[in-house]
């Protein structure tokens, strides 16, 4: 065992050289073959690191064995770093003096709150060679990643993977120390042949500037988990889609948008927000191992779809051969029609995944999330639990007005990143 390892050589990912081999070990680990079971595999378009690339700071490191004349690619993980929001401060106000207080938030003098920001590290993309495993192969990877981590200045490092995956929960909560913190639930919708209603008689869907958007979301969002502190830089994105507002018809902002600050300080009765994320463009998703039965019923309801659009019938997209996702994230609203209104922009995003030709639509939001009831998703396609398991990677630094967020109870909401879906 010891001799294995010392051949194992870990190194960052020479992009130019090292495609071919991480696209072969990508095909090696699909699991379809010898299991006989439908599974989930993402083709990455010919860019290894096109899951990372859009974050602030990121890595890839590959596995090898073999001498320098015959070298083999055995495993490869992926990591980026960013600065997000863990938890919220209270505020109290004393005529023009503000201070921090870490009182009982019931307290009527605590009138607002401030985030709570930490530099936080996201392992994904881990992969060891079928012929490899168990041989300390991934922990040395992740080893390794979080040393980059580390000297990065990240206080937590967290992973996310679906909760039946034993493996991989073991050797990250087992081997390498990480806790489960939250469980999102990632829910999935079919980009039928026909494009579904967004309720035009009842709602209104305006769509926001860059720098509104941001605005809002910092007003709004700033001390929810995992905002990202650079949201701008999310919201310029070129794979960002927009970011849309959904009001009542026939309310003022529906007539001019007075912007966000005058919005928030005197909302609608009932609004909501939400962001588009076209992830086509950076990967596609195709099942495998599906029989020709269930080939053949899916074929028959697109048909069937394409030929009476008008009768609004489900569908299932063409998800056996590579397709194309759109992701929605920045979900949030208030007020008593607030479901009203996400649907409407549910609605909206189908319609605009339709016109990409993309076959589903995809939301992770926290499994207490107020609004969740209100997204279209199909179970079959959901995961209603996914796993994210966190890490301190430092422990010799103090605990801040927070204390150790692996230890904190979770909130209704999460942001995620759509840079990290």
């Amino acid at each position: 065992m010891e001799i294995e390892e010392m051949m194992i050589r870990v190194r960052e990912l020479d992009l130019e050289n090292d495609t071919a081999a991480v696209e072969d070990l990508e095909r090696r680990c699909e699991t379809t073959a010898s299991t006989g079971k439908m599974s989930l595999f993402t083709h990455l378009l010919g860019d290894p690191i096109c899951r990372i690339r859009h974050s602030p700071l990121f890595l890839m490191l590959v596995a090898e064995v073999g001498t320098s004349v015959e070298k083999e690619m055995v495993g490869i993980i992926r990591g980026c770093i960013k600065t997000v929001t863990c938890g919220k401060k209270f505020i109290r106000s004393s005529n023009t003096i503000t201070t921090k207080s870490e009182d009982d938030p019931s307290d009527p003098k605590l009138n607002s709150t401030t985030p709570i920001c930490t530099k936080l590290a996201y392992i994904l993309g881990l992969r060891v060679s079928p012929s490899h495993r168990r041989k300390g192969i991934g922990s040395k990877l992740i080893n390794q990643m979080e040393e980059w981590f580390i000297k990065n200045g990240a206080e937590y490092s967290y992973m996310a993977t679906e909760v039946d995956n034993k493996p991989s929960l073991n050797l990250f909560t087992l081997k390498s120390h990480y806790t489960k913190f939250r469980t999102p639930s990632i829910l999935v919708r079919p980009v039928f042949a026909h494009r579904v209603k967004t309720y035009k008689d009842r709602v209104t869907i305006i769509k926001l500037a860059p720098d509104d958007a941001e605005s809002l979301y910092r007003r709004r969002f700033s001390t929810t988990e995992f905002f990202p502190s650079d949201i701008d830089r999310v919201l310029s994105n070129k794979l960002n889609l927009g970011t849309y507002v959904a009001v009542p018809a026939g309310s003022d902002p529906a007539e001019s948008w007075p912007g966000s600050g005058e919005f928030l300080s005197d909302p609608p009765e009932s609004w909501a927000v939400m962001s588009v994320w076209n992830c086509k463009e950076v990967f596609k998703l195709e099942i495998k191992g599906a029989s020709i039965a269930r080939r053949l019923a899916a074929k028959t309801t697109r048909a069937v779809d394409r030929a009476l659009p008008w009768l609004g019938i489900p569908s299932v997209p063409e998800v056996f051969r590579p397709f194309g996702m759109v992701f929605t994230y920045g979900l949030g609203g208030e007020g008593p029609r607030a479901e009203r209104m996400v649907r409407a922009l549910c609605g909206h995003a189908h319609n605009m995944a339709k016109e990409l030709r993309c076959g589903v639509v995809a939301t992770e939001v926290a499994s207490q999330e107020p609004l969740r009831l209100a997204i279209p998703h199909w179970d079959r396609l959901s995961c209603a639990e996914d796993v994210w398991c966190v890490k301190r990677l430092v422990e010799d630094y103090g605990d801040g007005p927070l204390g150790d967020w692996t230890k904190s109870k979770p909130g209704l909401s999460i942001f995620v990143d759509p840079r990290e879906f």
